[in-house]
This record gives C-alpha cells, structure tokens and sequence, in this order.
C-alpha cells in the first residue's frame, strides 16, 4: 500500500488522511507539532461554514466552498456534532456601497448559493434582524455555524479507528526527496513516505523552505481580534451581519457572529501579527518579524495598504474605535455590551515577492511532494473538498 505522510494536523490535513483512510488507499501518517489537532487556524475562528457569497466564480475557493459546506453538514449530522443555519446578512450602510453589494449578489448567484436574496427594503432587513441598520443587504439563509475543533476531532477519530496514525508533537524539521522515497524527521525519528502533502498552515513556507520549494509565495501572519457580546445583550444579534468587504483585501472586516454555543462575536480584524503565532501583542518574533519586513514585496505592500494597516491597529489599540466600527450595524450597541476580548486565531495569508496578497487557494508540486501554499478562509468550510480535489488532482493514494 502506497505510503502517504501529511505535515500538519489542523482541519484540512485531517479531512485529507480522513478522506485516504476511508478509501483504505493508503498507509496515512499524520505529523503534527503541538499537543493536539486543530491547536492553530482551525481551533481559533468564529466557526461560520461559508455558502460562497463572496468568491470569485470559477476559483478554486468558489468550487470547493459550494461543494465543502454540503459536506460539512452531512457530516455533522452523521456525528451528531451542532450545526446551525443561523443565516448570514451582508449589508449596505449606505448608497456608496450598493455597486460592491451587487457585485456580492452577483457572485452569490454565479456560484449557485441556495435560496439567497437581495433585500433593498429596510424593513426586510430587520424582518431577518431586528437591530440592524442598513440601506440594502444581500441574505444567505444556508450560512451555518459549527465547531470546527470538534469536527477536526471527530475526523481524527475516524483516522485512527480506519488505520492511520497521527503523531502529535512531531514537528518536521528535515525533508528529503531521495529517488522513489521521501524521507522526513519529525519528533527525532526518521520516516519513509512514497508521497508527501503538506499543510502546514502558518507553517507552510517554512516547511516548504525544507523541501527545497520556491520561496514565494511567503506567509504573512494576520491577527484576527473578537469581542465577546455581554450574555444579556445577545439578543441583538439573531444570526450573522457582514458588512460589505473591500474587493482590494482578502478579509472580510469586522462583523457580528452568533456561534453554535448561542455566544455572539464581534470580529474580527485583520492586524498584522509580529511572530507566526502571534496571538497576542506580545508574542513577537524577531525573526518572523524581520524576514517579513526585509521581503521583496513588503514595499508594495505597505505603500498600497498603509492606511488600512494604520486602521486595524489603532481599532485593535482602542476599544472606542472597534466599538464606533461595529456600531454602524448595530446602532443599539452599548460600549460595555462588547463584554471581553475573545481568543484571538491568527490567519495564514500568502504573498508574493511582488506584494500582492494570494486570494485563491495555491497548491504546488515537487515530485513526490504536495504544497498547499495558501489555504485560508474558506478552507474550513472546503476542508473535505479540498481532501478530495487533492486526491484527485494530485493522484494521491
């Protein structure tokens, strides 16, 4: 049986050795460094599975989306695990933002999003949520809630029940590709692989940078921060309300979420993090920092984005700010109603040398090896499509 070694242990390498072990199409090893599965990206956002509103029709992104959500409901209630169409209401504060709604409503429709509609009646608005202030807004009654710590957990559990291994603690500090086999030290042993994937997430580059890969695209680490809604005031929020994202970023801004635990979040932002897991101000990584800093498209970038860069941090340094944002959705929002700060996650985006920000997945070969290089949201919601599309595409197995 052909031998398959997986680098990284958050949703979408576990959906991959899930998706291997139930074909029994491989002898699957699962090598991740922390103490458990879904310790990064997985386990620290707001849990929104995505209906495809928002991706560019004829992306991976907006394929794997469409086909990931059916999965990740199916498997919830195969599990029994929560899962929650709460609804999601993209909104319009003002007419300025009409073209870019439409341009939502366009892409909604084109990738076949179920039952969405476009609401240009303010009354409509809060027939769906009753607090909310806006002009127009596009509606996704199918956008779910789920805890994807749980799922990863439940997939892991059908790996180790099917056969596969899942090594935690065993972080990849060497990668060789030598004739036929792939050979790989991880937590001081050595393994022997016939194919290697590696979806490392905030790692990605640098395990990539093992392999001997090019090194763009390189993983700039974004910060995502959450408000906690105070217990007596999430009644302000029935489901999910987005507001309209800027077509020049990757991130969505600030919006409220009403989790599948009946908490509300209010996040996150996007502030760029100074070490890879940076979940706090003071995780700082002098290198990770300086290699970031001293990357041929880090000019470009700051010159294009500085003041949205000077925005998310001063709205992450003063709670005022944060407020005044979420506020123009809510105008019944109290500042002591956002009651504490959330855990933070910290987003894997990738850029190139040039300074652009990738916003479709990236996936690359070397020889025996796989790379997904860039797997942020949805990757989640896609997770099991994209484990199949891997399969497939990359004949793994």
């Amino acid at each position: 049986m052909v031998r398959v070694g997986i680098v990284g242990g958050g949703i979408v390498g576990i959906a991959l050795a899930r998706a291997l072990t139930l074909r029994q199409a491989a002898e699957v090893t699962v090598l991740e460094k922390e103490s458990r599965v879904a310790s990064h990206q997985t386990g620290h956002n707001s849990g929104v599975v995505h209906a495809g509103v928002y991706y560019a029709p004829g992306t991976l992104k907006a394929e794997l989306c469409r086909r990931g959500r059916i999965m990740v409901r199916d498997l919830c209630r195969e599990k029994s695990l929560p899962y929650d169409e709460v609804g999601k209401l993209v909104v319009a504060t003002d007419e300025s933002e009409l073209p870019a709604l439409a341009e939502i409503e366009r892409r909604a429709r084109s990738n076949d999003v179920p039952d969405v509609r476009r609401l240009d009646d303010v009354a409509l608005l809060r027939e769906i949520e009753p607090s909310v202030a806006g002009v127009a807004a596009v509606h996704s009654p199918h956008t779910a809630v789920v805890d994807y710590s749980a799922i990863t957990e439940a997939m892991a559990q059908d790996v180790r029940e099917g056969g596969g291994e899942i090594r935690l603690r065993s972080e990849v500090t060497a990668v060789v590709a030598d004739g036929p086999d792939v050979r790989v030290v991880s937590g001081g042993r050595e393994f022997t692989f016939d194919q290697l994937v590696v979806c490392a997430g905030l790692q990605s580059d640098a395990v990539a940078a093992l392999v001997g890969a090019q090194r763009s695209p390189r993983i700039l680490p974004f910060r995502g921060e959450y408000w906690t809604l105070d217990r007596t005031r999430t009644g302000l929020v029935r489901g999910m309300i987005y507001p309209v994202p800027d077509p020049r970023f990757p991130f969505l801004g600030v919006h409220f979420t009403r989790g599948v635990y009946g908490d509300v979040h209010v996040g996150p932002n996007a502030v760029p993090a100074l070490a890879r897991e940076g979940y706090r101000w003071r995780d700082v990584s002098v290198r990770d920092t300086w290699e970031s800093l001293v990357w041929p498209g880090a000019a470009s970038l700051a010159r294009q984005h500085w003041r949205m860069g000077m925005s998310e941090i001063t709205g992450s340094l003063f709670k005022r700010l944060y407020f005044d944002r979420a506020r123009r959705f809510v105008p019944e929002l109290r500042m002591n109603d956002l009651a504490h700060r959330s855990a933070a996650g910290v987003r894997a985006q990738a850029w190139g040398a040039d300074g652009a920000l990738l916003d479709d997945f990236a996936i690359e070969r070397a020889g025996q090896i796989t790379l997904v290089r860039n797997a942020p949201s949805p990757a989640a919601t896609s997770s099991m499509a994209i484990a199949d599309y891997l399969i497939q595409q990359e004949h793994l197995g």
